[in-house]
């Protein structure tokens, strides 16, 4: 049994916790770094390539950069903070490791931008479980803020090397949600033809507007909870897919991982190009998304993101200050209708004269 699959079976027992699980592993992993070197130089020194002062020598070399890593890995935070939102400074192969169940959103400049005016967003933000950097922009930013993410972990990458790293665990099973007509469907057809396994188990593309239809997205959680999916792909654009799935989780109770992936579902369909791997590792895909589709992304990269910069300069400098919501009543507001309390007095008011 690997360290792994026995942290995953004492994390659902809760023997222990995750930054306990965490923090084993760490060391699991260094031991083993420590025993690998020493059995390889136990063998060079038996077929005489060096001596064993020389492996002495350079095991104690060994051992203090193991000390000096584990230092720096320690110092490291768990979490950065991007203007209003905590971004979780995990690698892609911490974030697989880790993730057995929860809502996965994965945070650009566009989301970090939206965040600032609708507060059924951050209310959906601030409740998931996993908010894992998706640009390589919140990457230039987090070294402008001195607070360096570990990697760029994009939706369209998580997804390919989620279902990648589950392709023979029989207890993931995936539904997909979303795309326009056929998209969904296609899309499952490629995952499981790459895999050679049926792991996608249910596709729907949506109606559009279809988060506004009470019955289609009753239907939609019928049809999911009928196929037993344990984790649900919703690709619909944002903030619409993690609105939805704040709203609707509650009523899958099969599903254990819920993911927010965009346009994830075009990709795997193949009726979107996804950008040249230079262009995303310099932080320009941008320009390649508007170049693809400028009629609809014009305006959200040109206009209604590049204030991100201004807002970042203040949080490096200590003004910056989170937006204020008013109050919502919960109870009676579904999560994508907006009225405000100063709304509410004023019909009130109406009502009683």
């Amino acid at each position: 049994m690997t360290g792994n699959s026995l942290g995953s079976i004492l994390l659902k027992k809760r023997l222990i916790t995750q930054s306990q699980l965490e923090q084993a592993l760490r060391k699991q992993r260094q031991q083993a770094r420590v025993y690998g070197w020493q059995l390889l130089g136990e063998i060079l020194v038996n077929d005489r390539v060096i001596d064993r002062r020389a492996l002495e020598t350079a095991l104690a070399t060994q051992a203090q950069l193991n000390e000096i890593y584990s230092l720096q890995v320690d110092s490291e935070p768990s979490q950065i903070d991007i203007l209003n939102v905590s971004i979780d400074n995990l690698s892609m192969h911490e974030l697989l490791d880790q993730l057995h169940s929860g809502v996965v959103l994965t945070p650009n400049v566009d989301h970090v931008m939206k965040l600032q005016k609708d507060p059924d967003f951050l209310r959906a933000y601030a409740l998931a479980d996993y908010r894992v950097c998706d640009s390589q922009v919140l990457m230039y930013a987090s070294k402008f803020l001195g607070t360096p993410f570990k990697e760029k972990v994009s939706g369209s990458d998580l997804f390919p090397r989620f279902c990648a790293f589950h392709k023979d665990n029989e207890d993931i099973t995936v539904f997909l949600l979303g795309g326009a007509k056929g998209v969904a469907a296609q899309a499952m057809l490629n995952i499981n033809e790459r895999l050679n396994r049926e792991i996608v188990i249910g596709a729907y593309s949506p109606s559009f507007g279809f988060e506004k239809n009470e019955q289609e997205c009753l239907e939609i959680v019928e049809m999911i909870n009928q196929s037993k999916a344990t984790v649900l792909a919703v690709g619909v654009g944002a903030p619409k897919q993690e609105k939805w799935i704040y709203k609707y989780k509650h009523k899958l109770p099969h599903v254990k991982i819920f993911m927010a992936v965009g346009a994830t579902l075009d990709f795997e369909a193949g009726v979107l190009k996804r950008s040249p791997k230079w262009m995303s590792n310099l932080g320009v895909e941008w320009l390649f998304r508007i170049y693809c589709d400028p009629q609809r992304l014009w305006k959200r990269y040109l206009v209604e993101d590049l204030p991100f910069f201004w807002l970042l300069l203040q949080q490096k400098f200590g003004f910056y200050t989170s937006p204020r919501f008013e109050t919502l009543d919960r109870r009676h507001v579904p999560v994508n209708v907006k009225v405000t309390v100063n709304r509410l007095l004023r019909k009130r008011a109406t009502t009683k004269v």
